[in-house]
């Protein structure tokens, strides 16, 4: 992967800039520590060969928390299976900012600024779980319906290795490598997606 960025960042109207404040806001009343910050945006990307080329700009965090339009955050998730090819699968905490409760596949997070996605997904894969993968690889660029954009890898951890969460999870598991053996908080989206990685 090969990332570029714009040194301008991303200026949103009015209307997006007051629902971001309103999402922060709604945020703290929760009692979650999630602050504003800066993101990344994905303004163009193309293919070469093996090479996937992304052109991206700072942007507001908040901003992927608008309803209905995220405009173009990008964000990475790292999809973790051990050597016996079971899933890592984490309950995110209550307090997060976004999936808040919900099972998700492995690590996840966003863009920092100047930050390659591919990066992203080991540097959360460590944060997150406090391990460093055998092997990692890109595997898609998927644009979701309300306007936010996943950077999706797959990494691979050594036999033997362990992992330990962080804060932002309240439980973890190592789902089976069958996807139709899966627990029953294993919504169809996550096995939808799963089957399409493996």
């Amino acid at each position: 992967m090969r990332a570029v960025w714009r040194d301008e960042a991303f200026v949103a109207d009015d209307e997006k800039v007051g629902a971001a404040d309103a999402a922060i806001a709604a945020l703290r009343d929760r009692g979650s520590p999630s602050h504003d910050g800066t993101g990344a945006r994905l303004v163009d990307f193309a293919a070469d060969g093996d090479t996937l080329h992304v052109e991206l700009q700072p942007l507001r965090w908040a901003l992927r928390l608008v309803d209905g339009d995220a405009s173009a955050t990008i964000s990475a998730l790292c999809v973790v299976r051990d050597s016996e090819g079971r899933w890592l699968a984490g309950r995110r905490a209550e307090w997060l900012a976004s999936w808040a409760g919900r099972w998700a596949l492995g690590a996840g997070g966003a863009v920092d600024e100047g930050e390659s996605p591919f990066t992203t997904l080991t540097r959360e894969l460590d944060e997150e779980w406090s391990v460093t993968a055998e092997r990692v690889r890109a595997e898609a660029l998927v644009r979701l319906p309300h306007n936010m954009i996943l950077f999706i890898g797959q990494a691979w951890l050594h036999a033997g290795a362990t992992v330990t969460p962080d804060h932002e999870h309240d439980a973890h598991a190592w789902w089976p490598a069958e996807i139709d053996d899966w627990p029953a908080e294993a919504d169809e989206p996550l096995r939808r997606m799963a089957r399409l990685l493996r």
